[in-house]
């Protein structure tokens, strides 16, 4: 009996301990400027920031120079037809390249349309003609959209060329003979075309990862600053546990991080019309072991922080990287071995491939069966290396309140 009461009695301190930590853990944030700056500011304001600089999501006009040497009707039908696009819009008819090349070197022009002299001619003679653009790359979305809008130009003339040369008893012979596949093209999951349908789900998953690793690693650094040995557990009785320390921070981020991931996830992008045709059931599914992998996975790498500087130094210019190495702006078949292991070790790799799946592709759990097991690996994982790490930190402080306690007994034993 009265090792049962001993037991229940140590679970209900437990919990107790445990609340405590949690309601302490969330004075220390609201605190922490910095760490509030993290937690909401950058959570809130990014996503938004990042949706009006990509709005709308496709460029128009832009600005294109023509050199045409041919000076023909074809050529000039040619110009009107780019012009009339709603992509590209022709602002110079140069009478040189150099004259042309003057424009793009300005910014005035993003590409040239060069036309040869023999253009016109190679076209009455039955012969393939060569029309020449040349496109300013440091800019890919001007590349694109000059390239098609020349293309379909391109494809449109030469198709009403051939029907001209072989004309058909019929019309529809005539159609058949010009284009005997007809074809359609239709962009999946973004109808748009847009950039920012296309890379902003990726980047707010991101940010959730991020902002987490940074502002604990913030207050990692603070509680050790603040700490009289150095370490990230304080000199208190009710720290003395490594679970209750571990749940009460980890239940205080994530209290804080569900409405930053409803705002980051679900209403940017319902603001800002991105493609949604998940169910938004398997969407917060998925998402419940990314924020606690990205939690138990922030808390590891405080406890390597030894100031509040350090985590801005170590993890802010990993961003880029951590973007790329999730495949979703290049194909992870493409990446050297080492690279796609490195890749599964951090949580936003898995969550912006599952993530982007259902929301843009309609995907469901079973489909990201994959990122969603490897996800829940991650949060058990980090869990328990997240609990080694508090483990030895108390012990630790243990230990040294133990030396210096002896060593003040004997100094009050000799005097």
């Amino acid at each position: 009996m009265d090792k049962e009461k001993r037991l229940s009695t140590h679970i209900a301190e437990g919990f107790r301990d445990l609340f405590y930590i949690w309601r302490e853990e969330l004075r220390a944030v609201f605190r922490d400027s910095g760490v509030m700056i993290f937690f909401f500011l950058v959570p809130l304001a990014y996503p938004v920031i990042y949706a009006l600089i990509y709005n709308p999501e496709t460029v128009r006009d832009v600005p294109l120079a023509v050199v045409d040497q041919s000076a023909s009707q074809r050529s000039r039908e040619f110009i009107r037809r780019v012009d009339a696009t709603p992509d590209v819009r022709v602002v110079a008819t140069c009478g040189s390249m150099d004259e042309a090349r003057r424009l793009v070197d300005s910014k005035r022009a993003y590409g040239i349309l060069l036309f040869q002299p023999e253009f016109n001619r190679d076209l009455a003679a039955g012969r393939q003609a060569t029309v020449s653009l040349y496109c300013d790359m440091s800019l890919l979305l001007h590349y694109k959209a000059l390239l098609l809008a020349t293309t379909e130009v391109s494809l449109d003339m030469g198709s009403e060329i051939r029907a001209a040369r072989a004309p058909q008893s019929t019309d529809e012979l005539q159609q058949i003979y010009v284009a005997p596949i007809p074809y359609e093209s239709v962009a999946l999951f973004n109808p748009a075309n847009g950039f920012a349908s296309f890379l902003l789900p990726a980047v707010l998953i991101l940010i959730i990862q991020q902002t987490l690793v940074l502002g604990i690693g913030m207050l990692g650094g603070t509680a050790r600053e603040q700490s009289r040995f150095h370490h990230l557990v304080p000199l208190d009785r009710r720290f003395r546990g490594t679970l209750r320390v571990l749940l009460g921070k980890a239940l205080a981020y994530v209290i804080i991080y569900i409405p930053v991931c409803l705002w980051t996830l679900v209403v940017v992008p319902h603001l800002f019309a991105y493609p949604s045709v998940g169910n938004p059931w398997d969407a917060l599914l998925f998402l419940l072991p990314y924020l606690l992998a990205s939690v138990f996975f922030a808390m590891i790498l405080s406890g390597f922080m030894r100031t509040r500087e350090s985590g801005m130094m170590l993890f802010v210019f990993m961003s880029v990287i951590l973007l790329f190495i999730s495949g979703i702006s290049w194909p992870t078949d493409a990446f050297p071995t080492y690279w796609r292991v490195i890749g599964q070790l951090f949580p936003s790799t898995p969550a912006i491939r599952g993530f982007v799946l259902i929301k843009s592709c309609g995907a469901n759990l079973f489909d990201v069966a994959s990122e969603y097991r490897l996800l829940w690996i991650q949060t058990g994982v980090y869990s328990l290396l997240a609990g080694l790490v508090y483990r030895r930190q108390i012990i630790r402080v243990r230990r040294k309140m133990i030396r210096e306690y002896r060593a003040a007994k004997a100094r009050s034993v000799v005097g």
